[in-house]
C-alpha cells in the first residue's frame, strides 16, 4: 500500500484539456512537399533536369544552414520538422532556372539564419523566409532575370557562376521575356492562355503552371492543411481587378493572362497561406487575401518590375499583428464591450 500511495505522488498531473492529434509540424510539412511535386515534376518536363539540381541544392543549403545554426548556438535542431526543406523548395520555385547555384546558396542562408533563426526560429519569423531572400537576391538582377524557354535543350548545363560564362547564343535563348514582362508595357503576350495556363513559358521554375499548382491546392485542402480562404480572396481579388482595368485590352483575355502568367498560384497557395506569417482570424485571413490581390495589381501596372506577388505579400506579412485583432471571437462570459476594449 505504502509503495501504491508513493507512485501515486509521483505521478504529473497536467491541467485540461488533454488532447491529442497526430497533426505536426513534420506532417504539416510533408503535406506542402507532396502539393509541391506535381509542380516540381513539371519544372522536370518543361526546363530540364537542372530544375531538379536547384530544388535540390536549395533544399540542401536550407537543411545545412538550420543545422550549423543551431550546433553553433547549441541549442536544439529540428530540421526533422522539414520546415527548412520547404523553404529551400519554394525559394528554387521563385527563381528561373539558370539560377547560379552559388546565388541560391546565399539567398538560403539569408531565409534561414537572418529570416528565420535570428528572430527566434520556426514560429517566430515576422515574414516568409523564402520571398524575403528573393526580395534579396535581386541584388544580383541579372542572374533572377534569366528566363529560359520551355524545352531549351540547354538550359540544363547553365550553371552560370557568373553572367559572362553564358555564351552568347546561350544568353539570347535565356533573355526572353515572360508574358508579364510584355504585360508590363501594356501588350497581351505571344503565347496562348491554355500555354499559361499548363506551363508551356518562360518564367521561373516552379510557378509557370497553373494546372499543377491548382492540383496542389486541392491536396492541401483535402488534407486540411490550408483553408480556402486566403488563396481564393487573393486569386478574386485579382482577376476582378484586371477584369475591370485591362490596359485597353480584351478584359477576359487580360485577366486570364494575369491569373496564369506569373507567380499569382504558387504565392496565393503556398506563400500566402503560411501558418505563420497570416492571420489566424477568419475575417483577418479574407483582408489579408484582399489586400495582397490590390497590392499585387498596383505592383504590376505602376512597379518598376513586372512581378507583384512576392512584394505584396511581404507587404501584407507586416500587417498580420494588425490583421488579428478583427474578427476575433468574444470570450466566453466577457460582455462584448469589454472584450472590445482589449
Amino acid at each position: 500500500m505504502a509503495q501504491q500511495m508513493k507512485y501515486f505522488y509521483e505521478l504529473t498531473i497536467s491541467s485540461s484539456p488533454h488532447a491529442h492529434s497526430p497533426v505536426t509540424t513534420q506532417t504539416i510539412m510533408r503535406d506542402v512537399l507532396i502539393a509541391l511535386t506535381p509542380a516540381l515534376i513539371g519544372s522536370i518536363y518543361f526546363f530540364g533536369f537542372r530544375a531538379l539540381m536547384v530544388t535540390l541544392v536549395s533544399a540542401a543549403a536550407c537543411v545545412f544552414f538550420e543545422w550549423g545554426y543551431c550546433k553553433i548556438r547549441k541549442q536544439p535542431c529540428k530540421t526533422y520538422d522539414l520546415s527548412s526543406v520547404v523553404t529551400g523548395v519554394l525559394l528554387a520555385f521563385v527563381c528561373p532556372v539558370s539560377i547560379p547555384y552559388w546565388t541560391i546558396i546565399l539567398g538560403d542562408l539569408f531565409a534561414i539564419v537572418l529570416v528565420k533563426m535570428l528572430f527566434g526560429g520556426l514560429g517566430k519569423n515576422i515574414v516568409n523566409p523564402a520571398l524575403a531572400a528573393r526580395a534579396f537576391m535581386f541584388s544580383w538582377p541579372a542572374a533572377m532575370t534569366k528566363w529560359v524557354w520551355p524545352g531549351f535543350e540547354n538550359a540544363p548545363s547553365i550553371i552560370g557562376a557568373t553572367t559572362d560564362a553564358v555564351s552568347s547564343a546561350t544568353a539570347d535563348a535565356v533573355s526572353v521575356a515572360t508574358p508579364l514582362a510584355a504585360m508590363h508595357v501594356g501588350q497581351l503576350p505571344d503565347c496562348s492562355i491554355l500555354d499559361a495556363f499548363l506551363g508551356n513559358i518562360s518564367g521561373c521554375l516552379g510557378e509557370t503552371s497553373a494546372l499543377l499548382l491548382l492540383i496542389g491546392f486541392v491536396y492541401l485542402l483535402y488534407r486540411k492543411v490550408i483553408t480556402a480562404r486566403i488563396p481564393v480572396a487573393y486569386i478574386l481579388t485579382v482577376a476582378v481587378l484586371s477584369f475591370l482595368f485591362p490596359k485597353g485590352n480584351d478584359p477576359v483575355a487580360w485577366m486570364a493572362y494575369q491569373l496564369f502568367g506569373g507567380g499569382l498560384m504558387l504565392g496565393a497557395i503556398f506563400m500566402a497561406t503560411d501558418y505563420v506569417t497570416s492571420p489566424i482570424t477568419k475575417l483577418g485571413q479574407i483582408i489579408y487575401g484582399v489586400g495582397c490581390g490590390v497590392l499585387t495589381i498596383v505592383l504590376r501596372y505602376f512597379g518598376g518590375y513586372s512581378e507583384g506577388v512576392s512584394y505584396a505579400i511581404l507587404i501584407m506579412n507586416t500587417c498580420v499583428v494588425l490583421l488579428d485583432r478583427l474578427g476575433r471571437p468574444t470570450p466566453f462570459g466577457v460582455p462584448k464591450k469589454e472584450a472590445q476594449k482589449k
